[in-house]
């Protein structure tokens, strides 16, 4: 084994360890995750929330038994793929050992460890955004049409995990076209590799069809809640901090791809990251969109920085370049991360409020950061929802209908007694099971939203009462309540089929 091979190893084994301890045991899932689990039990080409490739990973870890280690496997997995291919992107610019080991360290602490903590498309979405670029870089220097084909599948995976992607085509056509590298719009098999990358998108293209394209309500939706919100120089901002202690290693790889004679023939990369941020700009994307542009600028810019310490007094300089990465990373393991319990957040709280990180969406300050605090009270809704399933008549004739798809996923992760969960939130809309004649409705409800829910329900029951909330102070779904409805004088079912016939329509 070459000491490479034993550096790279170390890298990877630090990666995989770091993913689960810089989550606290104190902490639940995070809502998302929820959703992308449930997703297993209705595998379909695509969804309301997300295209269906999350589902297949959810699918696997319910195979492998659904415990947290596997939700936490994944997304850590392709966070070593990143960096994996990182390396090997470096190795065929012909980086020196500090260069690899420069890149990993850039690469390790970062904000990816961050992205790479949770189960969402994000992880996979960065790594096929790396592996395309790698890909790229392959032909560049090869010249060999297999990776036209290899990636039309990449691109494909990327797409059928997240739509994200699609600018990842946007920058980088216009910036082939303008460089000597068009030529490879005269290749053939290059058009046999899109007609091959279409047909393997295409049947999420049909189910977006079958379903009247409910990406299209989703971008409106997002661009009028959140889009609209979204200052063009914060992204900016943004995008310094997500690589802050690897600025100095992309700031040189875009210097090199400019000026730097080895690079000549990449440099059409430079005109990339350009026009891609320009898109995301103009679409007032959020800032972490564009993560998955930087990996591979790593990978450039540790040849180069390399290549210009290794002689000299200037090689004094190579260990600072690897300590900047990791002093940086310093504040944000005692930040950035729930990594202390939220007691001791509570009890210390003076550096996150300066931050403004305990500010949330309602422009008031909280215990804990709202991703923090999005973490807790799932097991306890669970478990009080478990309790008073357990004692109805009938119970296998229970409705349990949340307010939300956080609600319903975790309940459903969670249950002991087979629930199956629904809301009229995201892809639970099609999820409701109606061949079951409904006798009993358990209701999760929201706080802000419980004023009324007695006297506008309890009519269609013969009884109801409140058996419980969400207690848990620090959690994001505190005093979150649970209602009971019991013996339904009539039929609920048509009520349901109402309701979600008009939910339907409102995505539509």
């Amino acid at each position: 084994m070459t000491k490479k091979t034993i550096i790279l190893i170390g890298f990877i084994l630090l990666k995989f360890v770091l993913q689960y301890v810089l989550l606290s045991p104190e902490y639940d899932l995070q809502r998302d995750e929820y959703l992308h689990l449930d997703q297993a039990h209705h595998l379909a080409w695509g969804y309301l929330s997300v295209p269906p490739v999350t589902s297949w990973f959810s699918y696997l870890i319910y195979l492998l038994g659904n415990s947290v280690f596997w939700v936490k496997f994944f997304p850590a997995l392709f966070g070593v793929l990143t960096l994996l291919i990182v390396w090997k992107t470096i190795e065929i610019l012909k980086g020196n050992l500090y260069a690899l080991i420069l890149g990993a360290v850039c690469i390790v602490f970062s904000s990816l460890l961050r992205i790479n903590m949770l189960y969402q498309p994000n992880s996979l979405d960065v790594l096929c955004w790396t592996a395309f670029y790698y890909i790229v870089i392959q032909y560049v220097i090869t010249q060999e049409k297999k990776w036209f084909y290899i990636g039309a599948i990449v691109f494909a995976f990327g797409f059928l995990n997240k739509y994200n992607i699609l600018f990842l085509l946007i920058g980088l056509f216009p910036a082939l076209l303008l460089s000597d590298q068009r030529k490879i719009f005269a290749e053939k098999k290059l058009y046999f590799a899109l007609v091959l990358g279409l047909l393997l998108i295409l049947p999420n293209l049909l189910w977006q069809y079958n379903n009247q394209f409910p990406i299209v309500h989703h971008m409106k939706e997002l661009a009028k809640t959140q889009l609209v919100n979204v200052d063009r120089l914060g992204f900016l901002k943004e995008q310094l901090l997500f690589f802050i202690g690897s600025f100095l290693v992309i700031i040189s790889a875009l210097y090199a791809l400019v000026f730097y004679k080895p690079f000549s023939k990449y440099r059409f990369f430079f005109a990339t990251i350009v026009f891609t941020l320009a898109v995301f700009l103009y679409f007032k994307a959020k800032a972490y969109y564009a993560i998955g542009l930087y990996p591979i600028y790593i990978a450039f810019g540790s040849v180069f920085v390399a290549e210009i310490l290794k002689s000299g007094w200037k090689r004094y300089l190579q260990p600072v370049f690897i300590a900047i990465p990791l002093l940086f990373f310093v504040p944000m393991y005692n930040l950035a991360f729930p990594n202390k319990s939220p007691e001791s957040i509570v009890k210390h709280p003076e550096k996150y409020k300066k931050l403004g990180m305990l500010r949330w969406e309602d422009g008031k300050d909280h215990n804990l950061p709202q991703d923090f605090a999005d973490m807790l009270g799932w097991k306890e809704l669970a478990r009080k929802t478990d309790s008073v399933y357990s004692l109805l008549p009938n119970p296998e004739k229970t409705l349990v209908l949340c307010d939300n798809y956080g609600q319903a996923g975790a309940i459903n992760y969670y249950t002991k007694k087979g629930i199956k969960a629904v809301s009229f939130n995201a892809d639970y809309v099609n999820w409701f099971n109606l061949d079951i004649q409904y006798k009993n409705l358990i209701r999760i409800k929201d706080f802000e939203e419980i004023s009324d829910e007695i006297k506008e329900t309890s009519p269609y029951f013969e009884s109801s009462k409140i058996t419980g909330e969400i207690t848990n102070k620090n959690a994001r779904e505190y005093k979150t309540t649970i209602f009971v409805f019991t013996n339904a004088k009539v039929s609920i079912n048509k009520k349901l089929e109402d309701e979600i016939i008009e939910e339907k329509n409102y995505n539509k």
